[in-house]
């Protein structure tokens, strides 16, 4: 797992209060797709627990995984008791265990490429549901998006994850969607989009900065000198696009 990666634990606290959580439409529609029952979910990447508790409270036997030992310490504070906690890597986890879902919120792209899909098909049922979510949080003004793209420009020039796999933003199937449709292990894969937008006040905003990898990345003194540099482009409240893409798929009966 890249460094970048692992950079978030030394902002837990501040990804669980400044990170949107999830609506139950994207349970919703995860279950739906599924049309059966799903009785235990697997997490890819649970971070602080912000998709962990979505499905678990809908009586989901949840193990949530994750590499970083500060994100899970502030997971157990905001997840149900019943939730299965475990400090792993992706790469590290191994077939054994069989579950009805199998999901990653924001996370997949942190993964090894090499083998991803045959890992993921091991640890579902066959007929199991794989689900990958997430997307990036822009603000919703192209004008203050430029503002902010120009106070940073000295130190970050793009603050966002590029496609893994390259695909285009206006290409109709994103990634994960593309690799899983060639993929021998899945198929029905689908994608759908919620649209959401959240107002905030700047400060808040800058503080969901401060949960983003390629801030964390800085030296702290530069990073406190750039987020000082957008505070100051910002008025005081903001609206924030925090689309989500949702992509499913079912795991074959045979590779």
């Amino acid at each position: 797992m890249p460094d970048r990666a692992l950079s978030f634990g030394a902002a837990a606290q501040a990804y669980e209060r400044f990170r949107p959580g999830y609506p139950e439409e994207l349970a919703d529609l995860v279950l739906a797709y599924a049309d059966r029952p799903v009785r235990s979910a697997l997490e890819i990447g649970a971070g602080t627990g912000k998709a962990t508790r979505l499905f678990a409270r809908r009586g989901i036997a949840v193990t949530a995984t994750d590499p970083d030992s500060a994100m899970l310490a502030e997971l157990r504070w905001h997840v149900p008791a019943g939730v299965r906690v475990r400090q792993a890597a992706f790469e590290q986890l191994r077939a054994g265990e069989h579950h009805d879902l199998v999901y990653a919120a924001a996370a997949l792209h942190w993964t090894d490429p090499a083998g991803r899909w045959e890992r993921v098909a091991g640890l579902l049922v066959p007929g199991g549901v794989f689900a990958s979510f997430g997307g990036p949080l822009r603000l919703a003004d192209p004008a203050l998006r430029d503002a902010v793209a120009a106070a940073r420009a000295e130190f970050i020039a793009d603050d966002e994850i590029p496609s893994p796999d390259g695909t285009p933003p206006e290409a109709g199937m994103q990634w994960p969607g593309t690799e899983l449709r060639a993929s021998e292990w899945f198929t029905d894969v689908r994608q759908e989009v919620i649209e959401r937008r959240i107002p905030m006040s700047a400060d808040d905003y800058v503080g969901l900065l401060s949960t983003v990898s390629a801030y964390l990345e800085l030296p702290p003194p530069v990073r406190e000198q750039v987020f000082h540099r957008v505070r100051e482009v910002l008025p005081g409240a903001v609206e924030v696009t925090a689309d989500i893409t949702v992509h499913l798929a079912r795991r074959t009966s045979q590779p």
